[in-house]
């Protein structure tokens, strides 16, 4: 492939020789350079004198006394500007769109030379501003965020619009004398002013100005006076296919070759003409698409095709939409050893940023001024942040505090990042400093990772960071706390972070301005629509289109012609050529393909092949794993002692969700901190009931009156529901006064509690005379299993394990009356209640514990068994039983010395207002009075379950229902 850098190497080694010592190459950007300078060496086979290679925006910044300003310090200079002449008392925040579009016309107006005070008088002078018609919506809508009483009143527009433009040129001319006074500018001023410098372009004996398009007038007229000295040669790079006055890439090509001729014209081996040459053909390829994330997802298989990986930097994979390129970086294959990136990666999507906007959250609305603490939950969004780790050893301690303790604040800690900075709304440097002081610490505490990414994108904020502050401190920038924050995340917004990299050598990613003078042979264009090929611009600006066209100032006809010169040389030279569009429909509004990719497909005579990528609709597998019973997992289960009637629903539920839980001790998910989930809503439940019957009832007999004079003064309640939130929710010791305040949600859950004791209230009093015997009372048996049979001895080995569990209570209702009964109680404050079941094989069923909740039933008549005089379980395998009972430990015999029978009963507080309600299990289609009549079939069911897990021949298998896994919190590790 015949490049253009290889065609101006040739050139200029033909006319110069090797000491190019004394010759300057400017170039339009830093890439094309580097290139030029290896394929030099390359032609020369030689030691050369190499030539000074220089943009064009350097080599004026050579030349100028003054100094190119801070973008931050620029705009800031201007807001000040622009508020004392015009008397208004606009913020910063509220300027900086305008003021960007301000600086941009000013910029504009030197770089074409133009004079500001005729522009200006022009725009004073228009008499089309009589009339607003010619004003679309939008152009009123934009006009009307500038002022602050936009009405649809056409004298008010014309008089404010005149009175704000009135003063453009004292506002250019005040600027320019600040930035002067201060020895900076910006890029247009500083342009205008080297032009002036009569010891402009003096050093070298020739400049060579190669690959550039649109000429503004500065650098026209540098142009012409080395032309005028016989200093300057120009190599232009185009194709006789846009040459052509119809077609609008060559525009400039076309207005500059008669006036500076091209270096290259005497070249007897130029070729001009790639789009219709056959000794070059192309392979041309367009790919419509439905999603940016499946055009990218195509780059992998784009560069296995074909000799791309072996040409390496001959392969460019090319952004019109950059902000694809964290998710192209993603798809690049592992088969790639090289890659250069030549387009920057967004500041405002590293982890510095983020961290920098909850950190300022947490100084802000995350501090409390009257609690003098901060809220958990802004903690510990800083604190759970993957930097975080990297500020101090202390930030472990902080987390594990917190989790311990679920406080809705936290106190301040000394020395830590919980620290309040003492920064005002108006006065926000302090804060910007201690974001700058937690930057550096993270960047130093983490330089062993030596992760480019990680340093520079630190190094971008702490430098932003910084400049701010500078600009602030010395009242160069006013801004207040909300303003900061927008502004900080403007500025992070354009701000990219350079890859590092050797730029000559592998795969190039690169954004459309990076592939200038640069040519390759095989080419993906990603997301080539209307809007980004070219770019979606508008004539924003405070000089109506007519004014600049008029001045020869930039218009949105350049922007156009400029992305076509682009669009059309990337690809002239380059042999395979796929281009990718979305052609996806939002709305009534349907993506269409680049203009430019239209034109290629009237004009091109060679053949261009269209297809389109869909997405695979394959199945999503959801095989779980099914863990076998190894000798680790036997290891396991040996030490597993202990087993209750949650543990045994789980493993009914699924025995990968047991294997999770009690074998590999996966704990689940912990609530956030000032959250108050169903468990945790349940345990304050179950507390303030325990509470309530121990301290304010009677011991003993509970009378109907007893519970009616609680119920007549129910803020009695009130303290004993503070107390179950101080220890079940906050962690607060048995005997601490203070009382951790609540928010607002932990306020609500507050009250359904006390609404619940009440409703708990009212249906004791229909079973009332009553005693409550225990609450939260811990029982538990041993149990002796058989398990499967050795096959070495031929024996059966036995296995010995304590079943236990926590009752929530257990009373006596009815009492003195033939329905005097003795009931275990289980609270349930959830909204779905158990089924009614009528065979034991139901409740070991599994498929019931998710649609009927016969886990509840299950850990009821356990409960109810266990307090029986004869043990709930009979030890023999299945199916004889012939053991004799172990005995009841001497708790159980204290709740329940006289071995009478005992009915389980689930108690639904959500349904216990009705006066019908009847909180003994139904089963079979009657109240289950007494469980002993089930304890022979649930023994056999239940020994079966325990010998299932113990089994070691029987895998843990996932379940296959589904909807089992919805709210499972393994299903992330089973795929599900």
């Amino acid at each position: 492939m015949n490049t253009f850098l290889e065609q101006v190497a040739r050139n200029i080694i033909s006319k110069y020789g090797t000491n190019l010592a004394r010759i300057a190459i400017i170039f339009p950007n830093k890439r094309a350079a580097l290139f030029l300078n290896e394929t030099l060496a390359q032609i020369a086979q030689k030691p050369i004198w190499s030539p000074a290679s220089i943009t064009i925006s350097n080599l004026f910044q050579r030349y100028s006394k003054l100094t190119l300003a801070d973008p931050i310090e620029t705009i800031a200079l201007l807001h000040k500007i622009y508020n004392q002449i015009t008397e208004r008392n606009e913020t910063l925040d509220e300027f900086y769109g305008w003021g960007l579009v301000m600086l941009a016309d000013f910029d504009d107006i030197d770089k074409n030379l133009a004079s500001p005070k005729q522009v200006f008088k022009n725009i004073s002078d228009l008499r089309e501003l009589d009339n607003i018609d010619y004003l679309t919506t939008e152009q009123k809508q934009e006009l009307s965020k500038f002022f602050a009483t936009f009405t649809d009143n056409p004298s008010i527009i014309r008089e404010r619009f005149l009175n704000q433009w009135s003063k453009l040129p004292q506002i250019y001319s005040a600027f320019q004398n600040e930035m002067r006074t201060r020895g900076l500018a910006y890029e247009g001023m500083l342009y205008r002013e080297a032009i002036q410098n009569t010891e402009l372009c003096t050093e070298y004996e020739k400049y060579l100005f190669v690959g550039f398009n649109v000429l503004q007038k500065v650098e026209q007229q540098l142009f012409d006076n080395l032309q005028k000295q016989e200093k300057a040669e120009f190599f232009w790079d185009y194709d006789e296919y846009y040459l052509n006055p119809n077609n609008e890439s060559g525009t400039y090509i076309r207005r500059w070759l008669s006036r500076y001729p091209n270096a290259l014209a005497s070249d007897p081996n130029l070729p001009t003409n790639f789009y219709k040459t056959l000794a070059q053909p192309k392979n041309i390829q367009f790919i419509s698409a439905p999603t940016e994330n499946l055009q990218a997802r195509y780059t992998t298989q784009w560069l296995r095709d074909g000799k791309k990986l072996a040409h390496g930097r001959e392969t460019a994979i090319v952004l019109c939409n950059e902000t694809l390129l964290p998710t192209i970086i993603h798809c690049i294959p592992p088969e790639v050893e090289n890659l250069n990136i030549t387009t920057g990666y967004p500041l405002s999507q590293t982890p510095i940023m983020s961290l920098i906007t909850q950190l300022i959250a947490l100084q802000t609305e995350g501090y409390s001024e009257r609690q003098k603490a901060f809220r958990t939950t802004r903690a510990n969004s800083v604190l759970r942040h993957p930097y975080a780790r990297l500020i101090g050893p202390e930030i472990e301690t902080l987390k594990n505090q917190i989790s311990q303790n679920h406080l809705y604040y936290i106190t301040p800690q000394p020395n830590t990042i919980l620290q309040p900075q003492p920064h005002t709304p108006d006065k926000p440097s302090p804060l910007l400093a201690y974001l700058a002081r937690i930057t550096a610490t993270i960047a130093r505490n983490g330089a062993e990772m030596k992760d480019p990414l990680f340093d520079e994108s630190l190094f971008r904020m702490y430098t932003l960071l910084t400049r701010i502050e500078k600009l602030i401190t010395n009242q160069t920038l006013q801004a207040d706390l909300p303003i900061l924050r927008r502004l900080i995340n403007q500025l992070a917004a354009n701000t990219t972070i350079p890859f590092h990299g050797e730029p000559i050598q592998g795969i190039q990613i690169m954004g459309m301005l990076e592939t200038r003078n640069i040519d390759f042979r095989h080419i993906l264009i990603l997301s080539c629509n209307e809007g980004n090929m070219p770019k979606t611009t508008s004539d924003t600006s405070f000089i109506p289109h007519a004014i600049r066209k008029a001045h020869n100032l930039t218009t949105i006809d350049h922007k156009v012609a400029i992305y076509g010169y682009y669009f059309h040389r990337m690809i002239q030279r380059a042999e395979t050529i796929t281009i990718l569009y979305n052609n996806s429909t939002q709305g009534t509004r349907e993506s269409e393909m680049s203009r430019f990719m239209q034109q290629l497909l009237v004009e091109l005579p060679t053949p261009i092949q269209r297809s389109a990528l869909k997405a695979g609709q394959k199945p999503i597998s959801l095989t779980a794993p099914t863990i076998e019973k190894d000798t680790r997992v036997i290891e396991k289960l040996a030490q597993l002692n202990r087993i209750s009637p949650t543990a045994i629903s789980n493993f009914l539920r699924c025995q990968l969700r047991f294997y999770y839980r009690y074998i590999a001790q996966i704990k689940e998910p912990d609530a956030p901190a000032d959250d108050i989930d169903n468990r945790i809503f349940g345990n304050i439940f179950h507390q303030a009931a325990q509470l309530m019957y121990e301290t304010l009832l009677p011991r003993q007999i509970i009378t109907p009156d007893n519970i009616r004079q609680l119920l007549s003064n129910p803020q009695s309640i009130d303290n004993i529901i503070d107390q179950a939130f101080a220890t079940q929710l906050f962690r607060q010791p048995p005997g601490q006064t203070t009382r951790p305040k609540l928010n607002g949600l932990q306020l609500i859950n507050r009250e359904v509690i006390k609404a619940y004791l009440l409703r708990l209230l009212r249906t004791d009093l229909r079973v009332a005379p009553l005693r409550v015997i225990a609450h939260e009372a811990p029982v538990s048996t041993p149990i002796t299993l058989t398990l499967e049979p050795d096959s070495q001895t031929n024996s059966s080995p036995t296995r010995t394990i304590e079943l236990y569990g926590r009752i929530d209570r257990l009373d006596e209702i009815n009492i003195g009356t033939p329905e005097q009964i003795l009931r275990v109680v289980d609270y349930k404050t959830g909204n779905n209640p158990a089924q009614p079941l009528k065979t034991v094989d139901e409740i070991f069923a599994p498929e019931n514990i998710h649609t009927k909740k016969s886990d509840y039933t299950l850990q009821s008549i356990l409960y109810s068994l266990l307090l029986t005089s004869q043990t709930s379980v009979d030890n023999s395998p299945i199916p004889q039983a012939t053991h004799p009972s172990p005995p009841l430990n001497p708790d159980i015999h204290s709740l329940n010395p006289e071995s009478r029978p005992v009915a389980p009963a689930l108690l639904f507080i959500q349904r216990a207002g009705s006066p019908d309600y009847d909180p003994i299990l139904n089963f079979a289609g009657s109240p289950l009075l007494n469980s002993l009549e089930l304890s022979e079939e649930f023994n056999a069911n239940l020994t079966a379950t325990l010998q299932n897990i113990f089994n070691p021949s029987l895998p843990f298998a996932p379940t296959p229902r589904l909807t089992d896994c919805k709210h499972c919190p393994y299903r992330t590790l089973c795929g599900r």
